[in-house]
């Protein structure tokens, strides 16, 4: 099976996450954490710092990571590196991406969109976590 490594970022404001809908492929119209592949030589920081700047044309200064989730998809294996991330400079624009949404961190955000799985995981932790 084809192995995958990524890299996300929940970016915060206040109480909100930033969350995007992918417009493209087999995963169309589901919500994920944006980001994207690590390319070989690059530590993940980088490669997020690099992928949110191609996507959103946003600057971010990468935080925490929140975990790193191992998902099994029908024709790959994805290994997703999630960092808790903050916007140093732009306005998120949709340059890869059909919609985003800032959704609120509560009981209703695994709820809130139709999350891939693997950024499930991380959306449920997340809500674990504030609660603790």
């Amino acid at each position: 099976m084809k192995h995958i490594e990524v890299v996300a970022a929940v970016i915060r404001h206040e109480d909100k996450i930033f969350a995007t809908q992918r417009g493209y492929g087999e995963f169309k119209d589901m919500w994920e954490f944006p980001g994207g592949k690590i390319e070989n030589g690059e530590d993940p920081k980088g490669a997020l710092v690099r992928e949110i700047k191609e996507e959103l044309d946003t600057d971010i200064e990468v935080g925490d990571l929140i975990k790193t989730v191992d998902t099994d998809y029908p024709n790959f294996h994805i290994t997703m590196h999630v960092y808790w991330c903050d916007i140093l400079s732009g306005n998120l624009t949709l340059l890869e991406h059909e919609a985003s949404k800032w959704l609120k961190i509560d009981n209703k955000l695994p709820n809130a969109v139709d999350w891939l799985p693997a950024d499930l995981e991380v959306v449920e932790d997340i809500i674990t976590a504030r609660r603790n």
